[in-house]
């Protein structure tokens, strides 16, 4: 670090101490939304990241620039051609998508705007509760069905990250609809609207990203093993994660979240208007343009072992802003949440060994429990050395 840099870090910390004082261990657990609302003027010392995990740091040091990392448009698939004659020019986009950037857009996925709008509507509602309302669903216990919290892990992070959440399980919806929120008074019905459509959504999408790897298609010879693990996707996990980032005094920082993989097999996210999510590019951290009414796709840590490493999981984190607050939903899907994962046989051969091993969910919350989830750190342990 240069002595510019030293100067500059000790005194943004410095001009943080008089908030401290102010701000008890009590009130970080309380969440981000609980320090915007008590009107704080710098980010706490809690929140600040080192120079290096700073956004733009190191972007802004190499290319001397003020500005924000440049934009990227992902690739955009037009969910409504999968279903015509050109499934098989789309099933292409999806594989080049898949290994090339990790993520995807896809637009017209046939999702009524009104389920759309009404999830961002009552997610909303939900963080304007008051903390006493949505305190009654803070838990540290990384299996409960709902849970609602602040930062990353907040019982492992070392700095915490500057984002409030709601998680919730969907799955059976019979069983953990009675545990959900109860206010706002139609949470319930909205959010399970959203969580319905949005698992339709992932079970055809599923059926392309298998067929565009070649082991699963209408046109191949198909045996009971194949057919039996489509079966399973539709018996499988759906994790709901409400994400609210409100206005942050110092963006510059601190993140929203920070570098991290998704641990299931797909992950649809749905934006607001408001940027946010940045994904590593070609070693560079790049901002994705939010389309109205769209959803990101990404690959997670259970695909990437599934496709024997041919579809990578990918690098994303979140920045946050000074003006406005912003909310995202993320549906993450994988297998049943007692089921192994493991590399497709059919992508396993002497040119491509078997470079994954088995996993399951138990061994990732153990991870997440035991450690400050980072990176792809998970997926790492799951490495074979070929």
């Amino acid at each position: 670090m240069s002595p510019a840099m030293a100067f500059s870090t000790s005194d943004e910390m410095r001009k943080t101490n008089d908030d401290d004082h102010h701000v008890t261990e009590s009130q970080y657990q309380k969440g981000v939304k609980h320090l915007h609302e008590i009107g704080i003027s710098r980010v706490p010392r809690r929140y600040i990241l080192p120079d290096s995990d700073r956004p733009n740091a190191v972007y802004k040091r190499v290319n001397h620039l003020n500005d924000a990392t440049p934009n990227l448009k992902l690739p955009i698939i037009e969910f409504s051609e999968l279903l015509g004659p050109n499934r098989v020019q789309v099933l292409k986009s999806i594989a080049k998508a898949c290994e090339e950037y990790g993520f995807f857009q896809i637009v017209n996925h046939g999702i009524p705007l009104e389920v759309i709008s009404n999830m961002i509507d009552v997610s909303s509602r939900f963080f304007a509760l008051p903390f006493e309302e949505r305190a009654k669903y803070m838990s540290s216990d990384m299996k409960a069905p709902v849970r609602y919290g602040t930062s990353f892990n907040q019982n492992k992070d070392s700095v915490f990250c500057w984002r409030d959440f709601l998680k919730l399980m969907c799955h059976p919806t019979e069983d953990v609809l009675p545990l959900w929120p109860s206010s706002p008074a139609d949470w319930r019905r909205l959010a399970a609207a959203y969580a319905k459509e949005t698992n339709y959504l992932f079970l055809m999408l599923v059926e392309a990203i298998l067929e565009s790897l070649g082991v699963w298609g209408a046109t191949m010879n198909k045996t009971e093993e194949d057919d039996e693990i489509l079966n399973k996707f539709e018996d499988g996990s759906q994790l709901m994660v409400v994400n609210y980032y409100p206005p942050c005094p110092q963006p510059d920082l601190t993140l929203g979240m920070p570098p991290h993989s998704d641990y299931g097999f797909l992950t649809l996210l749905l934006q607001d208007e408001v940027e946010g999510l940045q994904i590593q590019y070609k070693d560079q951290w790049v901002t994705i343009e939010p389309i109205p009414n769209s959803f990101v796709v990404n690959v997670g840590d259970h695909l990437e072992i599934f496709s024997n490493g041919r579809y990578k999981s990918v690098l994303h984190r979140v920045l946050v802003n000074s003006a406005k607050s912003r909310i995202s939903v993320a549906s993450l899907h994988s297998l049943p949440i007692n089921s192994m994962v493991t590399p497709s046989p059919k992508l396993i051969d002497k040119a491509n060994p078997r470079r994954y091993k088995d996993t399951d969910f138990a061994s990732f919350l153990e991870y997440i429990s035991s450690c400050e989830p980072k990176r792809k750190n998970f997926l790492e342990t799951r490495k074979l050395n070929n």
